[in-house]
């Protein structure tokens, strides 16, 4: 049988077992075959979809939130957003979620991204929105999320990524992408 020559790499899966699986995650086992012939386990993660938004203003400041992430056991700044809940618009989860952990609700939302923070191990979609502007409407509702909340001039972005205070995946394309792309954003 010949192959197609634009997938002389592609990974044969032979099977793949389930070893946990939560409401957040699952992980399981692949049993594959490269192009090659040799044959190994991959451990693979299986996260719901997560929809994240870049919040711009009109003074070039970006909406952020300062947290502990436990895991890492370290402070960062990261933008708003969270899992998509089943059956809803993930542009609807981006937006609830700003206004959940921030207090401030966005005014419109454009897709910029699609992003796959850990590709060789785990399927984690990522969607990142933009909107330009948001208004105040009170309090966050989850108190849980942010230690402070703040507007961040995106002229400290690069100083920030330098200290190793925004190092998530998201938050960096988000950021960058406005930053590069300011017109498309």
């Amino acid at each position: 049988m010949e192959q197609n020559p634009t997938e002389l790499t592609r990974w044969t899966i032979h099977g793949e077992r389930v070893v946990d699986k939560s409401r957040r995650l699952t992980l399981s086992v692949a049993s594959v075959e490269l192009p090659d012939g040799v044959h190994f386990e991959q451990y693979v993660l299986r996260y719901p979809k997560a929809a994240m938004m870049v919040v711009v203003d009109d003074q070039q400041r970006v909406l952020m939130i300062w947290r502990h992430r436990f895991i890492m056991d370290r402070w960062v700044w990261e933008l708003p957003g969270g899992y998509v809940d089943a059956g809803e618009d993930p542009v609807k989860t981006a937006m609830r979620e700003v206004e959940e952990e921030t207090g401030w609700r966005p005014r419109n939302a454009t897709l910029l991204a699609s992003l796959q923070p850990m590709v060789g191990s785990a399927d984690a979609e990522n969607l990142l929105y933009v909107s330009r502007g948001a208004d105040r409407t009170g309090e966050p509702k989850d108190i849980n999320e942010a230690e402070r909340i703040a507007w961040i001039p995106l002229s400290s972005v690069r100083e920030k990524f330098a200290k190793g205070e925004i190092i998530g995946a998201a938050s960096m394309v988000g950021l960058l992408h406005v930053i590069a792309f300011p017109e498309n954003s």
